[in-house]
C-alpha cells in the first residue's frame, strides 16, 4: 500500500545516513542544545558570528535527530556560489560524492538525485519551487541561511512559512543569523527560541579616526586618513589590511595612491563585485608580501577574506535604493548602518587579536541606525507582487513580512505591473499578467518577450532578456580600459546597445561552432568577456527558449527581425524608461527626469532625439546605461493604455471643411506629440456640431454656394454696417439667436461640410425656403436706430469728405474716419470736426459731463437726461464745439463751465474724429486723433501733391514787371473727385518773380509779402540801387551782423547781407506797413506814386536805429564776456539768453518794425543791468529767481 511505501521509503532514507562527526567550531558545543530545541519546537532562531560552522553543520545536526527521513533537509544560501560551495564543504565531511546524499540546485542546474537528503539552493530557488509546490510537501525541514542579510527573498520566504507552518505541523525550520537583531526573527515566528553561538576567537580594538572635515577636498581627505591608518597599522606590524570602500572608482584611486606612497612594501588588490573572476581569485591566494585588499561592501557578508588582520573602515557604502517618486532603482552613498559597521569589525580577528580604524567619530557611530534597511523596503516590489498575486497569498499590504514594505512601493510596485499590463485597473492578474510568470526574470524583461510574440521578433528578445538579466559579461580591468574597449567595439550597435547584445550574441555563437571549450575560454579572456558569465547567459537563453516553445509552445521566427519590430518589444517594458533630449546632452525622461547618456553606451556620441534605456541609475548624475533610438510614434503603440491624450483650440477649418482640433500626447508627464490636429467630431460629436454651426453657419467663415447662405449673408451685410455706426453690438442679429435659428433645423448628427451639404440639398427639394432667414424678422431688430444720424460723407459747404465707421475698441480706427486726400490736409480745420456725427453727439457730450470734476458733475444729474437737453440745444454744427456747448450746459442747467474744464477730461478714441490721409492712390498714409500732428508728419507730401495737382494756368514765371491780370485770393480745382481751394501769390525767386498757388492762405500771405517786396524792387530800378549805397552802415556795423550767432530755437535758412535785410525792411514800412495786399498793376502803381517821396529819408532812419542795434549788442557781448563769475549763475544764463532772442542772424527780417524800434533801448538795459551784475549780482539772481516761473511757462506753451 501507498502507506507501506512511505514507510518503506523513510526507513531507506534513514539507513542512508552517514555516521556524523562535527569539527571543532563553536557551533559544536551547542550541538545538544540546537537538536534538542528543535524536537521540542516547530522553528528555532540560530545565531553566530561568521565563522561559527552554523552553515555547514546544521544539516548534520538535522540528520543526527532524524530529520531529511521524510522529506529533503532545504538549505538555502543568497548566493549561487555559496550553495555550491557549502554542498560541497558538507559533502566532503559526510565523505559521500556530491550530488548524492548532499546536492544542490540553482538556476539552470540541478545536482541532486532521488535519494539526496541535504539539498543546497539560493532562496530564489526555493521561492520559484512554491509556485508548483504550494505546501513544499517535498522537504520536512528547512534551513534559511544568513536570513540577517534580509534580501527581498529572504523577506518573502520567511513571511511565506509563517503562513504556511501552520498548515504543515510536521515542517521544521532553522533560521540563522548573525549577531544582528535575532530577536526580530524570533518575534515574527511567534517567539521561537535563540541558540547564539560564538564566533571570533580573538578580540578586536576599534579605533575611531575621524576625517578632519568635509568640503570640496574631502575625497582626498579620505585617501590621506587611508594612508594615515595603513601607516599606523604598519607600524604594528598588523600584516593583511581589508579597507572598506564605496565603489571602483574610490577603489582605483586608493589604490593608486597606496602604491606610490608604499611601492614596494605591500600588494595592493581590488575587490568588488564586477571583478572578473580571476582576479578575484587573488584575494583568496596567500601571497610573499603584506596585502591590503581594497572591498566593497561585498566582503561585509558574501565573501570571507582569509588573513585579515586589521580593517580601515570609511563607513560608508552604496545602497539600493528605489524611488517610487522617480521610479529609479538609486544607488547613492550613504553613511552604514552600526550593524554593517560591526560586521566589517568582524572581518578581523579570526587569527589573532585584530584592530579596526573607524574613519568617523564614535559620535557619528552611536548616531547612525541600528540596522540597514531590509531590501524590502528600498526595492520595486512589482516581481513579488506578481508572485503573490499568482500564489493567491492575498493583498501584499496584509502579508506576513517581518517588516512590511512602505505603502509608496507597494503602489509604485502594483502601477509598474498595471504599466506592463500584468495588473488591470482593479488590481487582477491579466492574461498577460498570467504569461509574465512563466518567466524566472524580472517582469519587465517577461513583458518584452510577451510582445515580442506580437512582433514576430522572439529570436532577437531571447536573447536580449537573457543578457539584461545577466550581470554584464564584458570585463575592463582598469589597467587595460583602452585595449578592452576597443575590442568591445567590435560588436558595438551606434543605434542600440541592445542590438550590440545580440551583434556578441552572434558572434559567441559562431565562435562555439568552431571552438573546443578551452579555446573558448581563451578567445573570451582575448575579447575581455567574462566566460563564466557567457556560459549562464547561454543557459539562461537556454531556459527562456524552453519556457516560450515548451510551456507556451510559441514559435520563435525563422527570419532575421527589423529593427522597429525589436525595440517596440523592448519598449513595452520599458514605457517609463524612455526620453527625449532637450539639448546637446541632457534628456528628459517622464514625470520630469533628467538624465544622461552614460558614456559608455554606443550611442553616447550619436544622441539620438528618443531614446529608451533599460536601467536609469543616479549616481552622481541620473544616467542611462543601456540605451536605443526610438521614435515617438513606436512609443504611442505601445503605451496606449498609459496615454494621457488632451485635446485644446477646437476651432472650424474652412479649408478642410470640417472642426479640427489639436492633440497632446504625453505618457507619464512627458510630451510624444505636442500639436496634432484631429478631426474633433470623432472626439466630441456634440461640441464638435456647436462649432460647425457657430463658426461656419453663423460666423460665416464658409465657402458654400448653397442658395439659404448667399441670401442670409447678403441680408447680415446690411446689419453689419449699421452695427458700425451706430457702436451697438446687438443691432446685429444675436449670435445666440442666430444659432438657435441653425439649430433647431439641422439634424444633431451633422457636424461637418460635406454631410451638411448632402442633406441640405435633399431637404431643399421640398422645402426651399429652409435655412432662410425671414427679412421682416431681421429688420425688426433695428428698431430705434435713425440711419442720418449716420451719414456717410462729412459736408461742409463744397467739401465733402467720405466717412468710415468701424465698431472695434483699440483699433486705431475705432469711431469715425474722415478720409482726407492729403492734398487737401494743409486747408482743413480741425475744429468743426469736434461735433462728430449726430448719432454720436450724444454720448460725446455724456461722457464729458461725467468727466467734470465732482463738484459741478453733481449739479448736472441726472447726467443722461441734461445730455438729452443739451444736445436739443445744439443745433447743426454751427460755431466752435466746445463753446456752442459751454453756452448750452449754462442755459440747460444754469450752471456755467469754462472751456478749459471741458477740454481737460479725455475722450475715449471712438468719441473724436480719426482723420484718414489719403494718398493720390486712395492709400491711407497715416491716421490719428491729431490733425496738427498729421499735418506736420505729411507736410511734405501734401505740398508735393498740391502742387501736382494745382492748375497750371495760373501758374507764371520769370516776371519782374506786373504785366499780368489781377491776382485772385483762391482758386477752386478738383483733385481725384474731390473740391480743393488753393491760395495764388507772388513769390520771389531772386532774380524774378513767380505766380504760385499754395494749399493754405497763411501760406499764401507770408509768400506774396516777399514776393511784393522783391516787384517794387524792380519797378523802383535805379531809385533802389542808390538807396542800399545810401544806407548808413559802417564795414564794421556788416562784419558784426554777419558774425551774430544762429538763432537759438528757429531755422531761419541761410543768412543775408545787412544792406539786403535793411533794405527789403525799408520798402516793406515805406509800401506795405499799412495795406501788404496788393493784387494787381494799377494798385502797385498807385502805392508807388503815393509813398515814394519818402523812400531815401525812411532808409536813413531805420538804417541809423539798425546801426545802434548792432553796436550795443556788440557792447554788451563784450561785457558779458569780461563777467566770467556769470558763468555759472543763473543770471548769466538769463542775459545769455536775452542777447541769443535779441540779436541773432537774421533778426533785422523777422522782428517785426514796431518791435525793431525798441530794441536800442532793450540793449540799454542790458547794459545797465550787466553793470550792476558786476556787484550786486545776489539781488539780480533773487529777480531771476521770481521771474524764471514765467520764463518757463512761457517756454512750454511755445514748444
Amino acid at each position: 500500500t501507498a502507506i507501506e511505501r512511505s514507510v518503506a521509503e523513510t526507513e531507506a532514507r534513514q539507513a542512508r545516513i552517514p555516521a556524523l562527526e562535527y569539527p571543532e567550531l563553536p557551533v559544536a558545543a551547542k550541538k545538544d542544545d540546537i537538536a534538542a530545541a528543535l524536537r521540542e519546537n516547530q522553528v528555532v532562531v540560530v545565531c553566530g558570528e561568521t565563522g561559527s560552522g552554523k552553515t555547514t553543520q546544521l544539516p548534520k545536526i538535522c540528520l543526527e535527530i532524524g530529520r531529511g527521513t521524510r522529506g529533503l533537509i532545504g538549505h538555502t544560501q543568497p548566493r549561487r556560489i555559496a550553495a555550491r560551495s557549502v554542498a560541497a564543504r558538507i559533502a566532503a565531511e559526510l565523505k559521500t560524492p556530491l550530488g548524492e546524499l548532499v546536492g544542490y540546485k540553482v538556476r539552470f542546474s540541478d545536482h541532486t538525485k532521488p535519494e539526496t537528503l541535504v539539498k543546497l539552493m539560493t532562496d530564489g530557488i526555493l521561492l520559484a519551487e512554491t509556485q508548483n509546490d504550494r505546501y513544499l510537501t517535498q522537504y520536512d525541514t528547512l534551513i534559511i541561511d544568513e536570513a540577517h542579510e534580509r534580501s527581498l527573498n529572504i523577506d518573502f520566504l520567511l513571511g511565506y512559512l509563517k503562513w504556511l507552518l501552520p498548515r504543515r505541523p510536521d515542517l521544521k525550520l532553522i533560521v540563522t543569523s548573525a549577531t544582528i537583531d535575532p530577536q526580530r526573527f524570533s518575534d515574527h515566528f511567534g517567539g521561537a527560541p535563540i541558540i547564539e553561538v560564538s564566533g571570533r576567537s580573538y578580540p578586536v580594538e576599534v579605533r575611531y579616526r575621524p576625517l578632519a572635515g568635509e568640503g570640496e577636498n574631502s575625497d582626498q581627505d579620505l585617501i590621506d586618513a587611508i594612508l594615515a591608518g595603513v601607516d599606523e597599522l604598519a607600524a604594528e606590524r598588523l600584516s593583511d589590511i581589508l579597507v572598506f570602500l564605496t565603489g571602483e572608482r574610490d577603489i582605483r584611486d586608493a589604490a593608486e595612491a597606496l602604491r606610490k606612497h608604499h611601492p614596494e612594501k605591500y600588494e595592493i588588490l581590488p575587490l568588488y563585485a564586477r571583478l572578473s573572476a580571476r582576479e578575484q581569485q587573488r584575494v583568496f591566494q596567500p601571497g610573499g608580501r603584506p596585502r591590503i585588499v581594497l572591498a566593497t561592501n561585498v566582503a561585509e557578508t558574501s565573501l570571507t577574506v582569509p588573513g585579515i588582520r586589521a580593517v580601515i573602515d570609511t563607513g560608508l557604502a552604496r545602497i539600493s535604493r528605489y524611488s517610487p517618486r522617480s521610479k529609479l532603482q538609486r544607488l547613492p552613498i550613504e553613511p552604514i548602518s552600526q550593524a554593517s559597521a560591526k560586521q566589517r569589525a568582524g572581518r578581523c580577528g579570526r587569527i589573532a587579536p585584530g584592530v579596526c580604524l573607524r574613519l568617523y567619530s564614535e559620535e557619528d557611530f552611536l548616531a547612525r541606525p541600528a540596522f540597514t534597511d531590509p531590501e524590502i523596503r528600498r526595492t520595486n516590489l512589482a516581481a513579488v507582487i506578481l508572485q503573490m498575486k499568482a500564489l493567491r497569498l492575498g493583498d501584499i499590504e496584509t502579508f506576513p513580512f517581518i517588516d512590511p514594505p512602505d505603502p509608496k512601493q507597494i503602489r509604485a510596485g502594483i502601477r509598474l505591473l498595471q504599466e506592463l499590463q500584468a495588473l488591470d485597473e482593479k488590481g487582477n492578474l491579466t492574461e498577460i499578467g498570467r504569461q509574465l510568470i512563466k518567466f524566472p526574470i524580472d517582469p519587465r524583461l517577461a513583458r518584452m518577450l510577451v510582445a515580442a510574440r506580437q512582433e514576430n521578433c522572439l529570436t532577437e528578445l531571447t536573447v536580449i532578456a537573457a543578457a539584461l538579466s545577466i550581470q554584464d559579461p564584458r570585463e575592463r580591468p582598469a589597467d587595460q580600459a583602452q585595449a578592452a574597449d576597443e575590442k568591445h567595439a567590435l560588436w558595438r550597435d551606434d543605434k542600440s546597445d541592445f542590438l550590440s547584445f545580440l551583434k556578441l550574441w552572434n558572434l559567441y555563437q559562431e565562435q562555439r561552432r568552431h571552438l573546443s571549450n578551452t579555446q573558448l575560454r581563451k578567445w573570451c579572456k582575448a575579447n575581455f568577456l567574462s566566460y563564466l558569465r557567457m556560459r549562464e547567459w547561454l543557459d539562461l537563453h537556454g531556459q527562456l527558449l524552453e519556457i516560450v516553445k515548451g510551456e507556451l509552445g510559441w514559435r520563435p521566427n525563422q527570419q532575421p527581425a527589423e529593427y522597429d519590430a525589436i525595440h517596440r518589444a523592448i519598449l513595452t517594458g520599458l514605457l517609463s524608461q524612455i526620453g527625449f533630449r532637450r539639448d546637446k546632452y541632457e534628456y528628459e525622461g517622464v514625470r520630469g527626469l533628467k538624465f544622461f547618456i552614460f558614456p559608455g553606451s554606443g550611442l553616447f556620441q550619436a544622441r539620438p532625439r528618443w531614446l529608451v534605456s533599460a536601467e536609469q541609475v543616479e549616481t552622481s548624475k541620473v544616467y542611462a546605461r543601456i540605451n536605443a533610438q526610438v521614435e515617438p510614434q513606436w512609443i504611442e503603440q505601445c503605451a496606449g493604455h498609459l496615454l494621457k491624450r488632451h485635446h485644446y483650440d477646437p476651432h472650424w477649418e474652412r479649408k478642410a471643411r470640417r472642426v479640427a482640433a489639436f492633440e497632446r500626447v504625453t505618457l507619464f508627464g512627458l510630451t510624444l506629440v505636442e500639436r496634432r490636429k484631429v478631426a474633433y467630431e470623432k472626439i466630441d460629436p456634440k461640441e464638435a456640431r456647436e462649432i460647425f454651426i457657430t463658426q461656419a453657419l453663423v460666423q460665416q467663415d464658409y465657402d458654400c454656394k448653397l442658395e439659404f447662405f448667399r441670401h442670409n449673408q447678403a441680408l447680415l451685410r446690411e446689419l453689419e454696417l449699421l452695427q458700425h455706426k451706430a457702436r451697438q453690438g446687438e443691432l446685429l442679429l444675436d449670435e445666440r439667436w442666430l444659432y438657435d435659428f441653425y439649430d433647431r433645423q439641422i439634424p444633431a448628427h451633422l457636424a461637418n461640410a460635406d454631410d451638411f451639404e448632402r442633406w441640405y440639398r435633399r431637404e431643399a427639394r421640398r422645402r426651399p425656403d429652409l435655412l432662410k432667414l425671414d427679412r421682416d424678422e431681421v429688420i425688426r431688430q433695428l428698431e430705434g436706430v435713425d440711419v442720418a444720424d449716420f451719414p456717410d460723407h462729412w459736408e461742409d459747404g463744397e467739401l465733402r469728405l467720405a466717412l468710415r465707421y468701424r465698431f472695434e475698441p483699440g483699433h486705431e480706427a475705432d469711431g469715425v474716419s474722415v478720409r482726407v486726400p492729403v492734398a487737401l490736409l494743409p486747408q482743413l480745420d480741425a475744429r468743426p470736426f469736434d461735433w462728430l456725427v449726430p448719432g454720436l453727439l450724444e454720448e460725446k457730450v455724456v461722457f464729458l459731463l461725467k468727466g467734470l470734476p465732482r463738484s459741478l458733475r453733481r449739479r448736472l444729474v441726472p447726467i443722461p437726461d441734461t445730455a438729452w437737453r443739451v444736445c436739443r440745444e445744439l443745433k447743426g454744427r454751427a460755431g466752435d464745439f466746445w463753446s456752442e456747448l459751454a453756452r448750452a450746459l449754462l442755459r440747460v442747467s444754469g450752471v456755467e463751465i469754462s472751456l478749459q474744464q471741458l477740454q481737460a477730461v479725455e475722450l475715449p478714441d471712438h468719441l473724436r474724429m480719426n482723420f484718414q490721409i489719403l494718398g493720390e492712390r486712395g492709400r491711407v498714409l497715416a491716421q490719428g486723433r491729431d490733425l496738427e500732428r498729421l499735418k506736420t508728419k505729411l507736410a511734405l507730401s501734401a505740398r508735393q501733391t498740391f502742387e501736382r495737382s494745382a492748375a497750371q494756368d495760373l501758374t507764371r514765371t520769370g516776371m519782374k514787371r506786373w504785366d499780368f491780370g489781377p491776382l485772385p485770393r483762391s482758386q477752386k480745382f478738383r483733385q481725384k473727385g474731390q473740391l480743393v481751394i488753393g491760395y495764388p501769390a507772388l513769390v520771389d525767386e531772386g532774380d524774378s518773380c513767380a505766380v504760385r498757388l499754395f494749399p493754405t492762405a497763411a501760406e499764401a500771405a507770408r509768400a506774396h509779402s516777399r514776393g511784393l517786396i522783391r516787384m517794387i524792387q524792380f519797378h523802383l530800378g535805379g531809385d533802389f540801387r542808390r538807396l542800399k549805397k545810401q544806407l548808413p552802415f559802417s564795414t564794421a556795423d556788416e562784419i558784426t551782423y554777419a558774425r551774430l550767432p544762429r538763432h537759438p530755437y528757429l531755422d531761419l535758412g541761410p543768412q543775408r547781407p545787412l544792406l539786403d535785410e535793411v533794405a527789403d525792411r525799408v520798402i516793406e514800412e515805406v509800401f506795405l506797413a499799412d495795406d501788404p495786399d496788393i493784387r494787381d498793376a494799377d494798385a502797385l502803381e498807385r502805392r508807388l506814386a503815393e509813398h515814394r517821396g519818402a523812400l531815401f529819408e525812411t532808409a536813413q532812419r531805420l538804417g541809423r536805429t539798425i546801426a545802434d542795434i548792432l553796436q550795443s549788442l556788440q557792447t554788451c557781448r563784450r561785457r558779458r564776456g569780461e563777467l566770467k563769475h556769470l558763468d555759472q549763475s543763473p543770471s548769466g544764463a538769463d542775459i545769455d539768453r536775452q542777447l541769443a532772442l535779441l540779436g541773432y542772424q537774421g533778426f533785422v527780417g523777422r522782428i517785426p518794425l514796431a518791435y525793431l524800434q525798441h530794441l536800442p533801448r532793450y540793449l540799454k538795459a542790458l547794459q545797465y543791468r550787466l553793470d550792476k551784475a558786476e556787484y550786486e549780482l545776489a539781488r539780480d539772481e533773487a529777480r531771476v529767481a521770481k521771474i524764471q516761473p514765467f520764463w518757463d511757462a512761457y517756454w512750454q506753451r511755445v514748444a
